[in-house]
């Protein structure tokens, strides 16, 4: 077939053979490997940064791991300072029981006792007590200071004080809401 055509035709197709072929090879080879290049080149910036990030993260290794080992220290401490039951019931009877120990202490009358429902507070589970105690104003101060300096942490969320007779003032009866803290499903040991 090609051998009927004239010089100047095969000329003309051998011409848009190799134009077809340098505009193919163009299209679909050197465009996508210039593109590629220049996405490349672009991303340079913020692959060098990320780089210098993990470089200065590697840097401070030590004093990453010191701070995670300062944390950890400070994450024992407090929850030391926790009910030790992961149960609400049984963390009440602790808290009752500690707070018994304390009136005990501080020479005061406990006249009654109640749990009040738990209340979620974060991943804590806080613990509320109401206790009835009655005494001097001495012994409650020493009562109430008492419970700051105890080894648990607690809170007073309500504190209401009255007289028991009012022709002798000198007996009060103080009717206090406490609160302690768990961590719900965590048994501690």
């Amino acid at each position: 077939m090609i051998g009927n055509l004239s010089r100047r035709e095969r000329t003309l197709v051998g011409a848009g053979l190799v134009v077809a072929v340098v505009v193919g090879g163009w299209s679909f080879v050197i465009e996508p490997v210039l593109e590629k290049h220049r996405t490349a080149a672009e991303m340079v910036p913020a692959r060098e940064l990320i780089l210098q990030t993990k470089r200065d993260l590697i840097a401070r290794k030590g004093a990453i791991a010191a701070e995670l080992e300062a944390t950890t220290a400070r994450v024992g401490a407090v929850s030391e300072q926790l009910l030790t039951s992961a149960t609400p019931a049984v963390a009440a009877s602790e808290l009752q029981k500690l707070v018994k120990e304390m009136a005990t202490l501080a020479k005061t009358d406990i006249r009654s006792e109640r749990i009040l429902p738990p209340a979620e507070r974060g991943e804590l589970l806080e613990i509320p007590v109401e206790v009835a105690v009655s005494g001097e104003i001495r012994q409650l101060v020493d009562l109430l200071a008492r419970l700051d300096q105890a080894p648990k942490l607690l809170t007073v969320q309500d504190l209401r004080i009255r007289v028991v007779n009012v022709s002798q003032p000198r007996e009060l009866l103080a009717t206090l809401t406490l609160s302690g803290f768990i961590l719900p499903g965590k048994a501690k040991t």
